[in-house]
């Protein structure tokens, strides 16, 4: 899973970067373009989630979307990911499309959605922070080296063979180091590569127990892999270890309301919104306290 230099996104991943409320959320699924099958999202997948979401938030009903492209794939066929190929827009209570193959109801007027792929870009890189661990005191120096090194390189995805690499040169080096073997596991994870991911983890967490880090990115695997259960239980490690840890109530709060356990998320929903109020995600928290009536049991 995921071509060399391709980051692969998470459905916690997708939520967090499009600030996905339950209720749009739960429209995407209908519209399959959210999936149940643990498989990750590329880049032109989000870019179909932005697309369709901004259309839904445009007055577009969920049903005029699908006929759409039902449409733009009958005049088109070679279409892979219409919505990420095809310019959409509501014009008069309709859909419009445009690119340089087809035009979907010309008789309208062609307002076309400005819908720019750089904006979602800095949103989609601003998670590749989540998760990183960076060293209080360094190991031995040559370690270090390849450690910065790796660090130089694991922001941008045409260079991750090399951060993985120089990462790898580290643990070789210094098979103790926990803060490589979990940012290790991030590159690989990102890529789709989920076994591989695991084990350094998890070697991440053998060789520092308080790595709430690793513990939080097992979580995040898991959830990537279909399993809630698993998800839940290392999220709950990693608060263990970290009681404010912000992402961890955040993911937590998510896996548990995905497993149908709404009011056990409510106390981790609401102590996200109060340790990271700013951020755009406690709008998603926000919406998920406003569905639960408070008075259920705590996680």
């Amino acid at each position: 899973m995921g071509g060399s230099g391709e980051r692969i996104y998470g459905e916690a991943e997708i939520v967090r970067i499009l600030t996905l409320s339950p209720k749009r959320a739960a429209q995407l699924r209908r519209l399959e373009l959210l999936r149940a099958d643990g498989a990750g999202y590329t880049f032109r997948d989000l870019l179909a989630l932005r697309a369709a979401s901004a259309l839904l938030d445009a007055g577009a009903s969920v049903r005029q979307i699908k006929q759409a492209l039902v449409a733009l794939r009958r005049q088109d066929p070679e279409l892979v990911q219409p919505l990420a190929e095809v310019r959409l827009a509501v014009d008069g209570g309709r859909l419009i499309a445009q690119s340089d193959r087809v035009r979907f109801d010309p008789r309208t007027g062609q307002t076309v959605l400005d819908l720019e792929t750089k904006d979602l870009q800095a949103a989609a890189d601003a998670t590749l922070v989540m998760g990183l661990v960076r060293p209080l005191s360094p190991p031995v120096e040559q370690a270090e080296t390849w450690f910065e090194r790796a660090s130089e390189k694991e922001s941008d995805p045409a260079h991750w063979d090399e951060a993985i690499e120089a990462y790898r040169r580290v643990v070789e080096i210094d098979p103790t180091y926990a803060a490589a073997w979990n940012n290790l596991g991030l590159l690989l994870h990102r890529m789709g590569h989920y076994d591989d991911a695991n084990e350094a983890y998890k070697t991440a967490l053998v060789q520092d127990e308080r790595c709430c880090q690793a513990a939080y990115n097992l979580g995040s695997l898991h959830e990537d892999r279909g399993d809630v259960d698993m998800a839940i239980r290392y999220y709950r490690i990693a608060l263990e270890l970290a009681p404010d840890y912000a992402d961890a109530h955040f993911n937590l709060a998510a896996a548990l309301s995905r497993a149908g356990r709404a009011s056990d998320a409510l106390r981790h929903w609401q102590r996200y919104v109060e340790l990271d109020a700013g951020s755009p995600w406690a709008r998603i928290a926000r919406a998920h306290l406003e569905l639960v009536e408070p008075g259920g049991p705590e996680a």
